[in-house]
């Protein structure tokens, strides 16, 4: 066992603790656990956004999923960079100016509709859940994978952490926590690979196999996951088992369906429909999760959520350049997870597997697993944030202005369902459920915040019809592809990446019915427009 780890992981929460207490000094009202008071500068709030969007999905997804799919799933980390674009275009600024605390105080001041603010508080609940499941699993998956402890613990523990800095801090103490947490996290990943390219350099060519050879390290029995060839000529099966003993070589992996022909124009691994579909979900998901846009309720106003924006893309482009480059090391130095099933560990297990397990192969290893920790406490803090926010308002107190006790109150409620699925659920591909919280945001806020934000026409009962059928065919695509049966691979395909229709879906319903109710539009609605689009100079 790395005997660095330990001391990482505590140091990491204490830290996170610390700078949480911190923090806590500055607030002291209601509007401060909830928006910070509206007075975080861009740079902050810019590495803020940063250190709570780049997920577990981000930090160990990604690579996983690079190593186990090859360069067809790169679009996962450009959607998500990309995202932030959508975001500047067309949300940022109108947003913050319109004055709102969460998306269903967004509902309430551009339509003025009870039912739509209560339709836009369950969905903001179920993505919320939806997003910090995978965080936990990540954090479970973290603990076990580097201590041989308990998958639970882990969850636990980090579930235990981030309620407790959201419920006594609110947004004005995680601010810090997930600005520090940022640079914690690219530090973790850019160190490592600085070490892993000067020894790839060294001798001047690359290095091709570990210092250590490619073997198993423990006796391990492997459950093939997927249809595959081993060392070019033995094929095995899904389901089949094989056993390894400590010391054996691992095998070259290649799968069975990784040929190009006729199947690339049909549904599949590299179709059309599901890259179209990923690119919309994580292109336009962005847009519509509740914890990226609650920080931009935190700006001064329209110009800094601008100049918040740009920073962010910055940030994040710099960010995902690492992920990928971890998952191209790990077909080299960690092959025996493409038999395990367990890529997403490529970016934990690559730095002693590369190095080697002596100080410097162990110190960088520690160091990656505290990133990954920082990844699971700042994501879930905004998750947090923004779901209890939601709570707070439209649950505990709708209506009425409630007291730090009631955030509190709502934090804790926020917390429990997500902690103690996560305690039960551990064989769930992170990036998978990511991407699919990414699918329902994509097909519920972004038509309802472009239209909104946009189109003076909209209508509350053509929001109302658009979130039911486009955002509920995707959530119940969701709860199909994460708790269905088995279906056919075309059906599984367009059901497991549901964005290409649901979205479209989504917007033509919400147009379509808007115009059919042409007559219920607000009647304030032009002053409504002009309070979204005016910047704030001309309106004082």
């Amino acid at each position: 066992m790395n005997p660095y780890l330990a001391p990482g992981l505590v140091l990491v929460l204490l830290l996170t603790v610390a700078i949480g207490a911190y923090g806590l000094r500055f607030a002291r009202t209601t509007s401060d656990f909830l928006v910070a008071s509206r007075s975080v500068s861009p740079s902050w709030n810019a590495a803020a956004i940063s250190g709570e969007y780049l997920s577990a999905a981000s930090f160990l997804g990604v690579a996983g999923l690079v190593l186990r799919y090859g360069v067809d799933v790169l679009w996962y980390p450009v959607g998500f960079a990309a995202g932030y674009l959508a975001l500047l275009l067309f949300v940022a600024a109108p947003l913050r100016r319109s004055g709102a605390f969460t998306l269903p105080d967004f509902c309430q001041v551009r339509l003025q509709s009870t039912v739509l603010r209560r339709l836009a508080t369950a969905f903001v609940l179920f993505i919320g859940c939806l997003y910090l499941l995978p965080q936990l699993q990540g954090a479970g998956l973290t603990f076990a994978t580097l201590t041989g402890g308990s998958y639970a613990w882990g969850a636990l523990v980090v579930g235990v952490v981030v309620t407790a800095n959201v419920a006594f801090g609110g947004m004005r103490a995680i601010t810090f926590v997930q600005a520090f947490q940022y640079w914690l996290k690219l530090t973790a990943l850019a160190v490592p690979m600085i070490f892993l390219i000067l020894q790839w350099q060294s001798d001047g060519r690359p290095a091709v196999t570990p210092p250590q050879g490619a073997v198993f390290h423990t006796a391990t029995t492997v459950t093939i996951e997927q249809d595959a060839v081993l060392d070019g000529k033995v094929q095995v099966k899904t389901g089949e088992t094989l056993r390894y003993a400590a010391g054996d070589a691992v095998p070259t992996v290649s799968t069975v369906d990784a040929e190009f022909g006729d199947a690339w124009l049909l549904p599949g691994t590299e179709g059309l429909f599901t890259t179209y579909s990923l690119i919309l979900a994580t292109f336009l998901g962005t847009m519509g999760l509740p914890h990226v846009l609650v920080r931009f309720y935190t700006n001064p106003d329209g110009a800094s959520a601008r100049r918040t924006t740009l920073v962010v893309l910055a940030m994040v482009g710099l960010f995902y350049l690492l992920p990928t480059l971890y998952g191209v090391l790990g077909r080299i130095y960690t092959p025996q997870l493409l038999m395990t099933g367990n890529t997403d560990a490529v970016v934990l297990l690559l730095p002693e597997a590369a190095l080697g397990g002596g100080h410097l192969g162990r110190l960088l290893g520690a160091l990656v697993t505290a990133g990954a920790l920082a990844a699971f406490l700042s994501t879930s803090s905004g998750l947090l944030t923004s779901v209890a926010g939601v709570i707070f308002t439209d649950v505990l107190k709708p209506g009425r202005s409630g007291s730090i006790r009631d955030f509190r109150i709502a934090t804790l409620l926020a917390a429990v369902m997500p902690t103690g699925l996560a305690l039960f659920v551990s064989d769930m591909d992170v990036s998978r459920v990511v991407g699919l919280a990414f699918a329902v945001a994509a097909s519920s806020f972004c038509p309802l915040l472009v239209l909104g934000i946009w189109w003076r026409r909209l209508t509350a009962a053509g929001a109302i019809a658009g979130l039911i059928v486009g955002g509920g065919a995707a959530v119940g695509s969701v709860l199909l592809t994460v708790l269905g049966p088995t279906l056919h691979v075309g059906i599984a395909e367009f059901v497991g990446q549901p964005a290409a229709w649901t979205v479209p879906l989504a917007f033509l319903v919400m147009v379509g019915v808007s115009l059919s109710t042409g007559k219920r539009v607000p009647p304030n609605v032009g002053a409504t427009m002009l309070r979204l689009h005016a910047p704030e100079s001309l309106r004082s």
